[in-house]
């Protein structure tokens, strides 16, 4: 089993307040989940209204399918206009982490 994490850091465009990051936020995490059935949520800078930091995990037997997900999962954020991608990390842990 491999188990990856991918973190997001993006600068939202013209968001004024944490309601309107939210409504920019929100659909970027639940497309995330629908088209690639990760978790994924906002994960920090919860306080700061133009910041946000997407978590995204994923689990699976293979550790290539685990980095090719996690790839996808960011070419789509960073393919979003009103967000700039300003760093993604990722993470791999497997068997042989033990």
């Amino acid at each position: 089993m491999y188990v990856g994490a991918l973190e997001l850091d993006v600068l939202l465009g013209d968001v004024h307040s944490l309601k309107q990051k939210r409504s920019v936020v929100k659909p970027v995490v639940a497309e995330l989940r629908r088209r690639f059935e990760v978790s994924a949520a906002e994960a920090g800078h919860q306080d700061l209204h133009r910041r946000s930091l997407i978590g995204v995990a994923v689990v699976a037997a293979d550790a290539e399918h685990v980095r090719d997900v996690l790839a996808a999962c960011e070419r789509l954020v960073a393919g979003r206009p009103e967000l700039e991608l300003l760093s993604a990390h990722h993470r791999l842990v497997g068997p042989e982490d033990d």
